[in-house]
């Protein structure tokens, strides 16, 4: 045997293993984007030596066999995969294929759901049976779980639908519903999922289909597949075949959507990217199809996947790296956080080197220690973490556990642990510089005081050298104990002392925010602010009257009533108002504060002044509600550099277009 057929034989027999573990299993034993990278290398090293090529390789495979446990359902139409594109180049290069074998095209374009593939058969309306994808040939029955997801209908809709109808879709697991469900399986001390991927997964294949029932599980028709007796007939075009289910009373995504050109398929794919985190489900990529069902026919197949489609995968999400440390870090309420320290690993569209492990319990859920071969995710904007170990990667490995301090590693004070909690926090309170320090942050950060030129070093040297031991102090300093920091000249440090100042004026809700009381953020400061008007109200408030106030429970409640009982607090309270730090009281903002009230806003784009979170809250503050897409409702649309599918949208519907500098022009206009 060859160097080369080996290294085939030995990538085949690696992908067949993360196959079993990923369709057979529900439990991957890499990242998505590793299997991906495998399995490129594989099909490379095939198109290069198709000599060793072989009909049974990975490469010529849709998924896995379905499981004996369930009885089997054989496709009258194979349901295959899809080719991948990685990059702008790869996706044009499928365009330009597709148009030389039949001209021009238009493209229907819609989310890569990362669940579960399935088909529903409906006979003479009703649903007869359910499948898994399987190997593409065979699935396995799932009629009677598919039958407890409350959006797939057991009746279809009018009276018009074929005779038979199998209607192929992605069976998913909606990301709060997935939260919810790893959050009871931690109470419980049982395993939990590893992504809404295979949580769908494992929920669709139970024998018991009440437990399928009490999972919450969502369906989304993506194409037709095997279709008899229609009694008129269908759309020619995938689109509006689409059209025709909804009609039927089967869901498919709300953002699908019929584009025109290359150009616009990349806004759309750019404009979905940016909004990927805040859809409610998970998605890896875009599907992108021609339209035309004639061009599709025209265009054909290839073993595993039509030559019509292509799914335009985003950056991962997760991916493998080494834990090489862990460190204990504290936060401004004595927190103590295991912090990993991982060898760098591009993830979620950014190089990520550190990771939070959350606390004790978490470390022991996962098992890991350091030396581990560990799967990182990082979704949107979510703090990366590990979500679990590969065990496979251990051997020959000296691993080291994962031990917990017991004094605070900044100052040294006991580290206690109250009943009912899971975090460990040092009880040195402000005598601890770590809280210290992590208190001044959280004060003069952009959502509480905003004080400008406040910045980390900043703070760390103030406390460090004592100048400032509660935020109460920052109001004491001058210009020339400022220049004594580093780097910080006497321009630098006016700027600062002149920043400081201005700070005193504020909201309510952003000096309630400001105090850094545990489990009082932004939105629930704001509702103390409205609820109660004033902070000698909230100061003298029972956890009963707190209770009445909006998105407040017990726990909280008790922590604020905690932070107003302690004669430390108050100390620096009045100290701070002494101070000069004051805001209006909330009787006397104007009525017309709020001059953009009713209104609909979308931003799109990059503002090169402003902050993207900033324009919003400004928008907001003037009663604006901030959209993440553009419809017929919207009354302005906000284009910075490089606006796309939105900006075209507008121009479309006929809705007001500003650019940024109008945007600054109307903040300025009304001092937001």
């Amino acid at each position: 045997m060859t160097d080369i057929q080996l290294q085939i034989q030995q990538l085949s027999n690696t992908l067949e293993q993360h196959n079993y573990q990923y369709y057979v299993l529900d439990n991957p034993s890499i990242p998505d984007a590793e299997y991906d990278r495998l399995l490129r290398q594989l099909q490379q090293l095939e198109q290069r030596y198709p000599e060793y090529a072989s009909e049974h390789s990975p490469t010529q495979k849709v998924g896995a066999q379905a499981l004996s446990k369930f009885s089997q359902i054989e496709h009258r139409m194979p349901m295959l995969s899809l080719d991948n594109a990685f990059d702008d180049n790869e996706f044009y290069a499928f365009v330009k294929r597709a148009e030389t074998a039949v001209g021009q095209v238009q493209f229907c374009c819609e989310p890569k759901l990362d669940g579960l593939a399935v088909s529903l058969i409906y006979r003479n309306g009703k649903l007869e049976s359910a499948a898994t994808r399987g190997d593409g040939r065979v699935g396995e029955d799932i009629t009677q779980n598919v039958r407890t997801i409350k959006n797939v209908p057991l009746s279809l809709v009018g009276d018009d639908f074929p005779a038979v109808l199998e209607v192929r879709g992605e069976v998913v697991m909606p990301t709060a519903g997935f939260e919810a469900l790893n959050a009871r399986a931690i109470a419980k001390n049982e395993k939990t999922f590893v992504n809404p991927r295979n949580a769908a997964a494992g929920s669709l294949r139970q024998l018991d289909s009440k437990v399928t029932a009490s999972r919450p599980l969502a369906f989304y028709a993506y194409s037709l597949g095997v279709v008899e007796d229609q009694q008129q007939p269908l759309a020619d075009t995938h689109y509006q075949q689409l059209q025709q289910l909804k009609a039927w009373g089967l869901p498919s995504s709300k953002e699908t959507k019929l584009l025109t050109s290359a150009e616009a398929v990349l806004d759309y794919y750019q404009d979905i990217g940016e909004r990927r985190s805040n859809l409610g489900y998970d998605i890896d990529g875009v599907v992108i199809k021609i339209n035309s069902l004639a061009q599709q026919q025209t265009l054909g197949f290839v073993a595993r996947a039509p030559r019509w489609a292509i799914a335009f995968k985003f950056p991962a999400q997760e991916e493998m790296t080494e834990l090489l440390d862990v460190e204990f870090q504290v936060g401004r309420t004595g927190a103590i956080t295991p912090v990993a320290r991982l060898k760098p690993v591009f993830v979620g569209g950014v190089t990520v080197s550190n990771a939070t492990l959350h606390n004790a319990d978490e470390v022991e859920r996962l098992g890991v220690k350091v030396g581990d071969t560990v799967i990182l995710r990082r979704a949107g904007d979510v703090i990366p973490q590990i979500v679990s170990v590969v065990e496979a990667k251990r051997e020959g490995k000296t691993l080291t556990d994962i031990v917990f301090p017991t004094e605070c590693p900044v100052c040294g004070s006991s580290v206690d642990k109250q009943e009912g909690e899971t975090i460990s926090r040092c009880s040195g309170g402000l005598f601890c510089q770590a809280q210290r320090t992590q208190a001044i942050r959280h004060f003069s950060s952009r959502k509480a005081l905003d004080i400008d030129g406040m910045g980390d070093k900043v703070v760390e040297q103030l406390v460090a050298k004592e100048m400032v031991k509660t935020p109460a102090d920052l109001f004491e300093l001058n210009a020339s104990m400022v220049t004594t920091l580093e780097r910080m000249g006497p321009k630098s440090a006016a700027n600062l002392i002149a920043a400081i100042s201005a700070a005193k004026t504020t909201t309510l809700a952003k000096f309630l925010y400001s105090l850094g009381i545990r489990e009082v953020g932004e939105a629930t400061a704001a509702n103390l602010a409205s609820h109660f008007k004033s902070l000698e109200a909230i100061e003298n408030a029972t956890v009963e009257q707190l209770l009445e106030v909006d998105d407040i429970g017990n726990v909280v409640a008790e922590h604020i009533q905690l932070f107003f009982s302690q004669a430390e607090n108050i100390e620096v309270i009045n100290k701070l108002i002494a101070s000069g730090v004051n805001w209006p009281a909330i009787e006397e903002v104007a009525a017309d504060a709020q001059p953009l009230a009713g209104q609909t806003w979308v931003l799109t784009g990059s503002l090169s002044v402003l902050n993207r979170n900033d324009a919003k809250a400004k928008l907001q503050q003037l009663g604006a509600k901030v959209a993440g897409s553009v419809s017929k409702n919207t009354d302005c649309v906000a284009a910075g550099e490089k606006a796309g599918s939105k900006l075209t949208k507008a121009a479309e519907l006929g809705i007001k277009v500003i650019d940024e500098q109008g945007l600054i022009s109307i903040f300025e206009q009304y001092g937001a």
